[in-house]
């Protein structure tokens, strides 16, 4: 990788960290759902207009029912649970449990398709359990339920996150990158359309939380989706995935610079065991063309 190509993957990874403080800094006064609604409506519209431009037309209609299930895999579930998760637990925490996304893909490969669990991988992903261990707190019964609870959505949403990889792998061959991020996003906009509407908050909004889901959707979504594609297109997904590595350590930057929140010893044990468990696991050789991850994107 040149100077340029890792300043992309630099660039993403802080793009993708700071998702989840803007998810922290919004989800209090949107809701869950309503914020993430706004974030794939307003990405959608952000896509719709770099479309536009490069004069290129996204071709989704003809797999509109792929889209719709991408669309709630890797972006309305998730998503969701993402910021739900968020209303009780901080934004680095949310960011570290994501990390487990590639440990989650190991296994819904190794079930979906047959991909070989190796030693490598299942040392990898013991770790991770490990690691979410330390974070969780190792005495759950003493632990807060909401934080138990809170930590289970983030992980259930790194699950839906893989499954959305393997699928995307076998069911978007040859789909050109930007008419897949369009689909996506539109049919996760469609998704959560009614449940936005039933769910709209009656206080006004404030100022910082319409800062902070537009940040979400035009430079953590739209933009970063454009760095992703660039490196995918470069360098190939391989060592774009090596992103995965990265978002935590952003992640758990911005929130303890911009929101004060502790890197108490958990924290910080339980990303590195998180961030090792994850090296192991990626550390697989490159998958063929069509087998799964060979074009997934990592949790955001």
């Amino acid at each position: 990788m040149n100077a340029k190509q890792w300043v992309f993957l630099f660039v993403l990874a802080a793009l993708w960290g700071g998702s989840f403080l803007f998810i922290r800094v919004g989800v209090p006064a949107l809701g869950p759902v309503v914020l993430m609604w706004l974030r794939v409506g307003i990405a959608s519209a952000a896509l719709g207009v770099f479309a536009a431009l490069s004069r290129r037309r996204p071709a989704v209609a003809g797999k509109w029912k792929s889209y719709l299930l991408l669309g709630l895999l890797n972006a309305a579930l998730p998503f969701s649970l993402i910021a739900a998760a968020e209303l009780h637990i901080s934004s680095s925490l949310a960011a570290i449990l994501n990390a487990t996304t590639p440990l989650f893909t190991a296994l819904v490969a190794r079930v979906w398709t047959g991909d070989p669990l190796t030693p490598r991988k299942a040392g990898g992903l013991v770790l991770g359990i490990l690691g979410v261990a330390v974070l969780v707190g190792w005495e759950p019964y003493h632990s807060d339920g909401q934080l138990l609870v809170s930590a289970a959505m983030s992980l259930l949403a790194a699950c839906s996150y893989a499954v959305a990889g393997v699928y995307t792998s076998r069911a978007f061959k040859g789909e050109h990158p930007v008419d897949m991020a369009i689909g996506q996003q539109l049919a996760a906009t469609v998704i959560l359309l009614p449940f936005a509407c039933a769910a709209l908050p009656r206080a006004a909004w404030p100022p910082v939380a319409i800062a902070a889901v537009v940040a979400l959707a035009v430079l953590c979504t739209a933009l970063a989706y454009l760095f992703f594609f660039a490196l995918i297109r470069d360098v190939g997904p391989v060592r774009a995935l090596s992103v995965t590595l990265l978002v935590p350590v952003f992640g758990t930057a911005w929130g303890a610079l911009f929101l004060g929140e502790p890197l108490s010893w958990n924290v910080i044990a339980g990303l590195a065991l998180v961030l090792c468990s994850v090296a192991l696991v990626a550390r697989a050789p490159a998958a063929p063309v069509g087998r799964p991850g060979a074009a997934a994107s990592p949790a955001r």
